[in-house]
Formats: C-alpha cells, sequence, structure tokens
C-alpha cells in the first residue's frame, strides 16, 4: 500500500456549497473559500464564506479540520483532534460514515476531475434530514 498525497491539497480552493434540506423544503448556499495549510506532516482545513439559507440575510460560517495520512488513506480529525472520517484520494467513492448521537452521516469524494472535486454528504436522523453538495476548484496561488 502507498500512502495518498495529502500535499496535493496544500493552497487555496474555490468553494461552493449547495445544502438541500429534505425536512423543511428549504435550500441553501455557502460561497467561499477552502484553504488548506502545512503543519508538519498534517494539513489544515479552514474554510470561510457567506451562507445564505432561505430568505434569511447571509451570515459568515467557517469550519476547521485537520487532514493526516494513514498509510493508504486520508484521515480527517475535527479541530480538537477527535476523529470524523476517511477516505481514499482517487477516482470517486465513498468514505466513512460518522454518527454523531442519532444522526448518521455519510460522505460521497469525487477526483476524477482533479484539480476540481466534490463532496457529497448525506445526513439522516430523528432532527436532520439534508444533503450537501460541496464543490472545489484550484485557485491560482
Amino acid at each position: 500500500m502507498t500512502a495518498p498525497d495529502l500535499m496535493k491539497f496544500a493552497g487555496r480552493w474555490n468553494l461552493t456549497r449547495r445544502i438541500d434540506d429534505r425536512l423543511s423544503g428549504g435550500t441553501g448556499t455557502l460561497t467561499g473559500v477552502a484553504e488548506f495549510t502545512s503543519q508538519g506532516d498534517r494539513l489544515l482545513y479552514s474554510e470561510t464564506g457567506q451562507l445564505r439559507i432561505g430568505d434569511a440575510p447571509p451570515m459568515e460560517a467557517t469550519r476547521r479540520y485537520i487532514w493526516q495520512t494513514a498509510v493508504d488513506r486520508i484521515e480527517v480529525l475535527f479541530d480538537d483532534g477527535r476523529p470524523f472520517h476517511f477516505f481514499t484520494a482517487n477516482g470517486q467513492g465513498a468514505g466513512t460514515d460518522h454518527l454523531c448521537g442519532a444522526d448518521l452521516y455519510r460522505v460521497s469524494y469525487d477526483f476524477t476531475a482533479w484539480p476540481e472535486w466534490t463532496a457529497e454528504w448525506t445526513v439522516a436522523g430523528p432532527r436532520k434530514d439534508y444533503i450537501m453538495a460541496s464543490r472545489y476548484v484550484l485557485l491560482n496561488t
């Protein structure tokens, strides 16, 4: 097994996201930037953008994760170091599921149009039922 090239993600990415909430029937969008910065053999993932949900005023949204290599996959950790999920960074396919309380998070990645890629989360549970599709396009740096 060979380790994935984690550092190919380093840099700034244009980020667009669509959220389809099946509970409320509403939609949301996010437009922003995702940045991967090197911290030793890890990457720190930081996204910022304008989140719009329905007719509500836009709000600033942020997220942070840690990405690291583990044998033949990339592991994603919450910014406090707790495990989130892992995936293989080639072709297309599912990452591992993440259970948060009674809510199940399922992700599918597609790297077939590199350096453009997508991540689609399907979230279902007693209080959540949505699909969140994100598209990343490498920015010239």
